[in-house]
């Protein structure tokens, strides 16, 4: 995924500790504020590593919640098992002047046809169900935004370990994306391909990804330390995409964060 996009999974990654304790302790209303950076390997041609600095923001309360750029509300619950819709920001987007001229034409395509690629918005419902073992989580989504009107299933499962006031929590899953979703991000327009650029459609993909979060309380005070590493597996069909790095066979992230609860 793009820069961005990554750095949205951090956020959503660094949110798993709060999601992990309230399906195993009564819910509080609580707020958190903070600051993080994101050291990203792109997978796109050209585009390289970059540090990306990002707010952190997140939200527990009865009802609804905030975690990263994911907001929603607790339509169901019951014991360890709650259904929730939710929309979600997805900034898959980036301008085709980030990427790199020479790598793109060595993968026969011309910058100069391209067009850029959009950001998102997202809506669908999560369903979520947690015990000593663990919690899984289940995720439909539909673009609202008109963007690439594609759709996404993620399955998701996470493990919390409470080390103290701190934990740490690793998590295994996979993305399926539709078609439309896939083709919009990894593939050529329509209209590129009026202008000349080779068709190229990846169809639907799974992208599998594992990771491991971690918090540190900072002595007795409300601050914590926030750290995250994932790695997303790019199938085939992404891999051969003219638009990625010649090797591009995953792309990963790391995260850094302090955030205060409120």
């Amino acid at each position: 995924m793009t820069r961005i996009a990554l750095t949205c999974a951090a956020l959503a990654c660094l949110a798993l500790p709060t999601a992990a304790f309230a399906q195993s302790s009564p819910v509080r209303e609580q707020w958190t504020l903070g600051i993080g950076a994101a050291a990203i390997d792109s997978p796109y041609a050209g585009e390289g590593s970059r540090v990306r600095p990002f707010p952190l923001i997140g939200y527990e309360g009865e009802r609804a919640f905030l975690r990263g750029l994911t907001g929603g509300v607790h339509v169901y619950r019951s014991g360890g098992f709650s259904v929730d819709a939710i929309a979600s920001a997805r900034l898959y987007g980036f301008d085709i002047a980030d990427l790199g001229a020479a790598e793109l034409q060595a993968n026969g395509v011309d910058p100069a046809l391209l067009r850029n690629r959009h950001d998102g918005l997202d809506a669908g419902a999560r369903l979520s169900y947690g015990g000593t073992w663990g919690a899984i989580t289940f995720d439909a989504v539909h673009d609202v935004s008109g963007t690439s009107e594609g759709y996404e299933l993620a399955l998701d499962y996470r493990y919390t370990w409470l080390l103290g006031r701190g934990a740490l929590t690793a998590n295994v899953g996979t993305s399926w994306m539709s078609d439309d979703l896939a083709g919009y991000y990894f593939g050529t327009l329509d209209t590129e391909n009026a202008r000349g650029v080779t068709a190229y459609a990846p169809g639907s993909a799974t992208v599998p990804r594992v990771g491991l979060t971690a918090t540190v309380p900072l002595g007795t005070t409300k601050w914590q330390l926030l750290g995250s590493v994932e790695v997303q597996f790019l199938p085939d069909a992404l891999r051969d995409s003219p638009l990625l790095g010649a090797d591009s066979e995953r792309s990963g992230r790391f995260v850094l964060g302090l955030s205060r609860r409120l």
